[in-house]
């Protein structure tokens, strides 16, 4: 859930670390998905047999199912202001793969912000540092630079 803020003080949201996301499981079923949707079925990510011979040991997540799970798992936890309209993906400035994720486990986000800038009255460009955290693991699955735009009405 967002915690609400005044839009006039979104700049003290900058060195920021926020709580951590909730925890959410990675399942076969969502990786199945992601592989439908995206046209990627390579076997470490479909054939828990084949990839059990893997050094993984088993099936993992794709890294872009991973990336792509982070609008969901930093907004369970992030801040807005309380006249957002709406959010645009803007990009990434820096994503490295750092651990796979294996199917069963389970991975949060979290996210510190590293700059907010407003690009025009009402549009902010908010760039955030984001660590996709594995349930027992010492290192995250990824981290990234990302940014997005705040609309937010005047």
């Amino acid at each position: 859930m967002n915690r609400k803020i005044k839009t006039q003080d979104i700049p003290t949201l900058i060195g920021q670390q926020l709580p951590p996301s909730p925890w959410l499981e990675i399942t076969q079923e969502r990786v199945q998905q992601f592989a439908d949707a995206t046209n990627d079925h390579q076997f470490i990510h479909l054939d828990p047999e084949r990839a059990a011979k893997t050094p993984f040991g088993g099936t993992i997540a794709h890294g872009f199912l991973s990336l792509s799970l982070l609008t969901y798992l930093n907004n369970q936890s992030g801040v807005a202001p309380e006249n957002l309209e709406m959010v645009i993906n803007y990009g990434s400035d820096k994503v490295r793969y750092l651990a796979p994720v294996r199917v069963g486990k389970r991975i949060r986000s979290v996210q510190t912000v590293t700059d907010a800038t407003e690009k025009r009255p009402g549009q902010w460009l908010m760039k955030i540092h984001a660590s996709v955290e594995i349930d027992g693991e010492q290192t995250p699955a990824l981290i990234a630079e990302t940014l997005s735009m705040w609309i937010v009405s005047t």
